[in-house]
């Protein structure tokens, strides 16, 4: 049975017990697959990028039909990193809810005589209004070249800076460096594995650091961040309390030295170079 995010974040957690471990947030819009009903409340799902966990059905619109057309139907995403969805195309109208950036909505009419609003369809069917330039369209997959999905791969990650620290999170809101890593390829198209590893079955694939490019991917225990050029790296760090940049030049203002010495794979989504034999060590230009 498939299912649809009706709340503005719905928590995933490690359990069917709202005191449990967060592990995942699934935004507004997104659809998810019902892989088992514990009880009343609760039902273990599976996403559509292949992350499982348990969730409140008050969270969920279950409805296999309208799922369904949700899937074709829904064609845009908030880039914004939050926005209201208000009941008439002005600044003073009442809101309906809000969502946050990388939300799924319904865009049922850009009217080009209106630079400014845009009328969105609600999972509910209700129909409200947004800021124009806060919805952008689904990317395809396998749509962009290389060279744009990697500059639009950073671009989105950096769209992240200052976003506080929340294991688990995967809004504006609060972000884990997962979260961080796999939202910044999403809303480009891609869906990576959502936890700090290289798995089987994912696009990301190991190379060595010395081919690392923009966008791809750096791993550490427990850890991972986004290249972003120029040996500097973006990522959310438990110890920094928020998404911020840091450096693998021992050199720079910004280095880390607990996390420079301790890479443990280099992860790209272009991988035409085999991964080296030798242990990884910083390269610095």
């Amino acid at each position: 049975m498939n299912a649809i995010v009706t709340s503005m974040i719905a928590n995933l957690h490690a359990k069917p017990d709202a005191a449990s471990e967060l592990v995942d947030e699934v935004l507004f819009g997104m659809t998810v697959q019902i892989t088992e009903e514990i009880d009343e409340s609760w039902v273990r799902i599976e996403t559509a990028y292949r992350y499982g966990g348990y969730c409140q059905k008050d969270n969920l619109l279950i409805d296999e039909a309208k799922t369904d057309t949700w899937l074709q139907e829904a064609n845009h995403f908030i880039s914004q990193s939050f926005a209201d969805v208000l009941q008439e195309p002005r600044i003073q109208s009442s809101k309906m809810m809000t969502i946050v950036k990388g939300s799924i909505i319904c865009s049922i009419t850009i009217d080009e005589l209106d630079p400014e609003w845009a009328a969105v369809q609600l999972v509910s069917g209700k129909i409200g209004y947004v800021r124009r330039q806060w919805l952008q369209e689904k990317i395809p997959e396998n749509s962009l070249s290389e060279q744009l999905l990697r500059e639009n791969v950073v671009q989105t990650a950096l769209s992240y800076l200052a976003t506080p620290y929340r294991w688990g999170g995967k809004s504006p809101l609060g972000i884990d460096c997962s979260g961080l890593c796999s939202m910044a390829y999403m809303l480009n198209g891609v869906n990576i594995y959502r936890d700090a590893k290289i798995v089987e079955g994912f696009p990301i694939k190991e190379i060595s650091l010395e081919h690392i490019k923009k966008g791809d991917l750096l791993y550490f225990p427990g850890h991972m961040a986004l290249y972003i050029g120029d040996n500097l790296y973006v990522h959310s760090s438990l110890g920094g309390n928020e998404v911020n940049i840091n450096s693998l030049d021992e050199q720079h203002q910004q280095y880390r030295k607990d996390l420079a010495t301790s890479i443990t794979a280099i992860g790209s989504l272009f991988c035409s170079e085999s991964k080296g034999t030798t242990s990884i060590t910083p390269r610095l230009n």
